[in-house]
């Protein structure tokens, strides 16, 4: 599995941040904080202190890509996650990770393993 890490989650629906949360505990991770709007998501992004972030595409109607640019700003690696058709993301998130929605623990986890083992190298 890895190392445990810290983890931001940005979800906007609280049951689904819940099961996420639920899903990171129980793989050995800390989860620092859930975020559900983009304002303080991006504040948790500048502040830092964690390894990796998992974003939901879409929050309430607001894309995410603004949290994504501050991550990739502070070289913060990140996830982004879909329950279904959103619009393509802008050019430089094209190749970012991705899992689709709902969440599964299997899916969590090799997502995981994938984006920290290619960021380690």
């Amino acid at each position: 599995m890895g190392s445990p890490r810290k983890i931001l989650v940005v979800e906007d629906e609280p049951l689904i941040a819940m099961m996420l949360e639920d899903f990171l505990s129980s793989l050995g991770h800390e989860v620092v904080a859930i975020c559900e709007d983009v304002p303080s998501a991006c504040a948790h992004a500048q502040q830092g202190g964690f390894d990796l972030a998992i974003l939901d595409v879409n929050l309430k109607g607001d894309s995410v890509w603004p949290v994504a640019t501050a991550l990739k700003e502070q070289g913060i690696s990140f996830i982004l996650a879909s329950g279904g058709f959103v619009d393509r993301p802008p050019a430089e998130f094209v190749d970012s990770p991705m899992i689709d929605k709902p969440y599964t623990i299997d899916r969590v986890s090799a997502k995981i393993a994938e984006v920290l083992d290619g960021a380690a190298a």
